[in-house]
């Protein structure tokens, strides 16, 4: 289905029957011989690198080896052309029966055309969000779970088995802080004044936790000492916000496979476990650690600690497990949450941090390279910020929130799905500007309404062809006489189309969604463009009246775009626009 491994593969074999034939030597090592796109569209259709890779192992002269080479892939009728290039290069000229077949495929295949087995069913956990559940989700929540779920749908398109995991941070000091703020509601709700004091939760979506806590404990702990109420108040009000933010995730079209909490890692043993199998790798140990860069002795206490050596795994220095008074560190639980995920037999690890995060890359990296004696990758991806704007100028803070602007506030404004496309639009390592007045506009400068504007053109088409009687199914439309399609607009346009295997497989070795939406961005401009040719070359129109089978093989090639376009935006999670509003 992908293309370009075709071809790579027939160059394979061309070079393994030269081996066989003594013309290169047996046994070289094949693995950077790659097939793309040329960089310049003029040079061909694909490009192989063969021979510049090959030639010294080889020991013969790159050009020599790409002529020779050359000549044995022009024998192949699906190659029109093939061209020794600069230092060794080859550029291929595919016959236009390859892109008119690449048609025929995406139809047969639907929204499968793309689909690789590229994962080879390993086992990938992705975990995204994690939010501390201490009130609902802000806007950097959003960006940071559409990333997420949208490499999860990648990845199990790809052919990964994939989990989709949401780590919740209920064992540390901050779910205490919420049920400070929340018992101030709970005396609220008693008709008394809440003391809403500095480094509590300021935000009105405690006041409904007070009322539930009023309808489940009455006054019985109204003037009761912190120690009586803590616990109880804590995990009920952690429950509610859990709650909220399943409905928020909801809200924007995600949902977690599992929900692991961190709370459930202490007083079980698992994080003496996990830290007692480092150990017995030499990786534990009592020490000192010099100061951080930036402390002078004045101000500076040294300490024993229980310390992790991971600069044996390329951290910068190694890090506390342990405080000095016995107390694990932040880190302690986050290796046995990354242990708990190597047991279960996950063949690979993806976290989706905020960009605050980025001192922890490398320590956790390191954890579970040791845990999992270097067997489990972990990718880290860092979400960086987003920046609200709407008529002209930043958009303002939730009062429900009290803080930040709230995952509900954008997607209520925007809508779930234009949010999440417009999320894609930047990868995950560069700040992003979500501008509400650009993203509801209706322009090519809108990447979201481009692309749907696309497919609902394409629907539009289509209800036209069958008004006049041409059949519009997949089957029939597969069947039409493809050769018909021969005008170049039409070509590259179905040269795009094959692109979308190989963009698929390159998005997943990545894990970068952000590439299918600059994809679906692209496709739809030029399917745009081969529109608009129309208006001026009428043997271009999708419909041509009085001749069934060209009309036939033109909506044959509007029916592939389509395909495509709706197996991207399935990916990022977009419903296809059948007519637009």
């Amino acid at each position: 289905m992908n293309l370009f491994a075709e071809f790579r593969s027939l160059v394979l074999a061309e070079l393994a029957a030269m081996a066989e034939a003594g013309l290169i030597p047996a046994g070289l090592d094949m693995a950077n011989v790659a097939m793309e796109p040329p960089r310049d569209a003029g040079h061909g259709d694909m490009a192989t690198n063969a021979a510049m890779v090959l030639a010294k192992p080889a020991g013969q002269p790159p050009r020599a080896l790409a002529e020779r080479l050359a000549a044995r892939l022009a024998k192949d009728p699906r190659i029109a052309a093939v061209e020794v290039a600069g230092p060794g290069f080859l550029n291929l000229r595919l016959a236009a029966s390859v892109w008119q077949g690449v048609v025929r495929t995406a139809l047969l295949a639907g929204r499968d055309y793309g689909r690789s087995n590229l994962g080879a069913g390993r086992k990938v956990n992705v975990e995204f969000v994690s939010a501390n559940p201490t009130g609902p989700m802000h806007v950097g929540h959003v960006r940071g779970a559409v990333v997420g779920d949208a490499l999860a749908a990648l990845l199990a398109f790809a052919g990964w088995d994939v989990t989709r995991e949401y780590y919740i941070n209920d064992g540390g000091a901050q779910v205490n802080v919420l049920a400070r703020s929340a018992y101030e509601r709970y005396r609220e709700a008693h008709g008394l004044e809440p003391e809403i004091r500095e480094g509590l939760y300021p935000g009105d979506y405690l006041i409904p936790v007070g009322e539930a806590l009023k309808a489940r404990y009455g006054t019985s702990l109204l003037n009761q000492p912190e120690a009586v109420w803590l616990a109880d108040v804590r995990d009920f009000a952690t429950d509610m916000m859990m709650e909220m933010i399943r409905a928020d995730l909801a809200a924007l079209n995600v949902r977690m496979d599992v929900y692991s909490s961190e709370k459930a890692l202490y007083g079980t043993g698992k994080i003496e476990a996990a830290l007692e199998a480092l150990r017995a790798k030499g990786l534990i140990y009592e020490g000192i650690l010099e100061p951080p860069k930036g402390k002078t002795p004045e101000d500076w206490e040294p300490r024993e600690q229980t310390l992790f050596r991971s600069t044996a795994y390329g951290d910068d220095v190694d890090r506390p497990v342990k405080k000095s008074d016995g107390s694990w560190t932040y880190f302690a639980p986050d290796i046995a949450y990354h242990y708990d995920k190597v047991c279960r037999g996950f063949d690979e690890l993806i976290d989706i941090f905020g960009a605050d995060h980025g001192g922890y890359v490398k320590r956790m990296k390191a954890a579970v390279a040791a845990l999992s004696d270097e067997r489990v990758p972990l990718d880290i991806k860092l979400i960086q910020l987003v920046k609200l704007w709407k008529n002209g100028a930043p958009f303002k803070m939730s009062k429900r929130a009290g803080t930040f602007v709230t995952l509900r506030d954008v997607v209520d404004q925007a809508g779930a799905e234009v949010t999440r496309f417009m999320m894609l639009t930047r990868k995950n390592d560069v700040a992003l500007d979500f501008d509400f007045d650009k993203v509801l506009e209706q322009s090519k400068d809108n990447p979201v309404f481009y692309v749907q504007y696309a497919s609902a053109r394409i629907h539009s088409i289509l209800r036209k062809a069958a008004e006049i009687g041409i059949a519009v199914d997949d089957v029939a439309l597969a069947a039409a006489d493809l050769t018909l399609l021969t005008h170049q607009a039409e070509i590259d346009m179905a040269r795009k189309i094959a692109e979308w295997p190989r963009l698929v497989e390159i998005a997943a070795k990545g894990n970068e969604p952000h590439r299918v939406a600059f994809y679906l961005y692209e496709l739809a401009s030029d399917f745009h463009g081969l529109w608009n040719r129309g208006s001026d070359d009428t043997s271009l129109r999708f419909i041509q009246e009085g001749n069934p089978a060209v009309s036939s093989s033109k909506i044959a090639l509007v029916r592939a775009t389509g395909v495509v376009i709706s197996a991207g935006l399935a990916i990022l999670g977009v419903t296809p626009a059948v007519e637009m509003r």
